[in-house]
């Protein structure tokens, strides 16, 4: 079933930290604590994985305070967010402030059906990664598209990207899933599009994403995502590849 208990900590910036030891192409995370009404609220970042998932991040960094108005105006503390895009929830493949401009989105998503009818990945590989359509983004001239490029992460790398938005952030959002117990975070990934016989495939669903999205004083939103190399963005309306 989709994640039961998806919403959003909003607060400030309480601490980051990273794992005390990190053996690259194994499990490593980056550690957020927002400070809330309810206590510090702890979260886990994703960033690196074995070398037979692999993880990707994404910065988004033309966002205004109008793009999260929604959850702007829930006090500081966790929400539950109903899977929908009226809740503020978010939606990798949906959410409209999260898209590339659509021509560009069009071009990027039938290279990758040619490339997946050519290659024939096997479902579970780590085959959907950053591809030579993120790299033709990275390095399109400034105004040509709206493009917001896939990179493979090492870790400390999307890390080092998240790092001084949080510090300088005037309010910070984390989306994903509550703890069972105690006040947090977890899932701050994308929450869809694991394949048949994946272990989380019984969580995809849509309007369920996690993500840390900071506010800036000047009104500038950043929105950072994270996904493993092995989820699709092409879902169907459970959340499962299509």
């Amino acid at each position: 079933m989709p994640l039961p208990r998806y919403g959003v900590a909003a607060g400030t910036f309480h601490s980051f930290t990273r794992d005390p030891s990190h053996d690259f192409g194994h499990w490593y995370h980056g550690h957020l604590t927002l400070a809330t009404p309810d206590g510090p609220c702890a979260s886990a970042l994703d960033v690196d994985a074995p070398t037979d998932v692999g993880v990707a991040y994404r910065l988004v960094d033309d966002l205004t305070v109008e793009h999260i108005a929604t959850v702007r105006a829930l006090p500081d503390g966790f929400h539950p967010l109903a899977s929908t895009p009226a809740s503020g929830a978010l939606d990798y493949a949906r959410s409209p402030m999260l898209q590339d401009t659509a021509w560009l989105a069009a071009a990027a998503a039938l290279f990758r059906r040619v490339r997946v009818a050519v290659t024939r990945p096997a479902p579970g590989s780590p085959a959907f990664g950053p591809d030579l359509a993120d790299r033709l983004a990275a390095r399109l001239p400034d105004g040509t598209a709206r493009a917001f490029p896939w990179v493979s992460s090492n870790g400390d790398n999307a890390l080092d990207v998240l790092l001084p938005h949080v510090r300088a952030a005037s309010r910070i959002y984390v989306f994903g899933q509550g703890f069972d117990e105690g006040v947090g975070v977890h899932d701050v990934h994308l929450n869809q599009g694991d394949p048949v016989g994946s272990r989380w495939y019984p969580d995809n669903g849509i309007w369920q994403d996690g993500a840390v999205v900071c506010e800036h004083s000047d009104g500038q939103v950043v929105a950072w995502q994270i996904k493993f190399d092995t989820q699709v963005l092409t879902t169907d309306d459970a959340g499962h590849p299509r």
